[in-house]
């Protein structure tokens, strides 16, 4: 019988937290900032339910049939997403929001460099955050280099 090559797959798992914020930039003045984020820049801030779907990737494991267990997948979005996010003011509360803009593009990049420190490496594929039904980042843990 010919060798069986190995099986690719993707693996998902969402999770729903609550958590405030406000679109503000340190660099910016008080005009400037409402001209760039409009009622976004609300000073007591505004909320939103969002919805993360992170997506691992791997080979199918001929024994167990699974990318990745996903009790364990489970737990580490629990310690990396919900634990630092749910109910809470990402300004105030969360200390990297305190220096970097709590956009979801920014929400993005936090919770996979959080993903990146639990997972197994090379593992983590892909971060979904949904702000809104509308307003999705992806983020694959690309970079560019800074000139």
């Amino acid at each position: 019988m010919p060798p069986r090559s190995a099986r690719l797959a993707r693996l998902s798992r969402s999770v729903t937290f609550s958590a405030c914020h406000r679109l503000h930039s340190k660099s910016l003045s008080d005009e400037e900032n409402l001209k760039l984020f409009g009622k976004c820049n609300n000073p007591n801030g505004h909320g939103h339910n969002y919805k993360v779907i992170v997506t691992v990737r791997g080979e199918i494991d001929p024994i167990s049939g699974m990318v990745m267990n996903l009790t364990d997948l489970k737990e580490y979005m629990q310690e990396a997403i919900m634990e630092p996010l749910d109910h809470k003011n990402l300004d105030k509360d969360v200390p990297y929001f305190s220096e970097v803009v709590s956009t979801t593009e920014n929400v993005a990049v936090f919770i996979w460099d959080n993903l990146q420190k639990l997972l197994p490496q090379g593992i983590l594929y892909k971060v979904e955050v949904h702000e809104t039904e509308q307003n999705v980042v992806v983020y694959k843990g690309e970079q560019t280099i800074v000139k």
